[in-house]
């Protein structure tokens, strides 16, 4: 049984709930990814996505260097531990539309599983095929 802890990735790049939007959009930029967790400390408190800044900011006109991660973010943020099973990891991405998850392990972000994690384990390539185009046909 292979679980979230043996893929996912370790060293992930957060933002602070008082950054500004910029700040999550040059992490997205540099990491080539959608969506950055927000952090106090090392706990998740949110997540933020690319879109989340095109609508609630540039959308509506607004500075993105003085909104705050906060201002955009989703709170209501689905994590895993990292003794879930990956399928199970798979599952959770494709019901909740979702292609990052945070493991978390005593309230405290530990790493980050994203679906190009998933499709590392040879196993379990068409399980994250299927999340993806679970999550794909609830975007259009």
């Amino acid at each position: 049984m292979t679980i979230v802890k043996d893929i996912m990735t370790k060293d992930v790049k957060v933002c602070a709930l008082h950054d500004p939007v910029t700040a999550a959009a040059r992490i997205m930029h540099d990491i080539n990814c959608g969506s950055v967790p927000v952090c106090e400390g090392r706990k998740v408190v949110g997540m933020i996505t690319d879109r989340d800044i095109v609508l609630n900011c540039v959308a509506q006109g607004k500075d993105c260097n003085s909104v705050h991660c906060h201002d955009c973010m989703t709170s209501d943020v689905i994590t895993c531990s990292p003794d879930t099973d990956v399928h199970e990891c798979a599952r959770m991405m494709a019901d909740h539309q979702i292609r990052r998850i945070p493991v978390v392990q005593n309230g405290e972000m530990i790493g980050i599983c994203a679906i190009g994690d998933l499709s590392t384990v040879n196993i379990h390539v068409n399980e994250a095929g299927e999340a993806l185009s679970h999550i794909s046909e609830q975007i259009q």
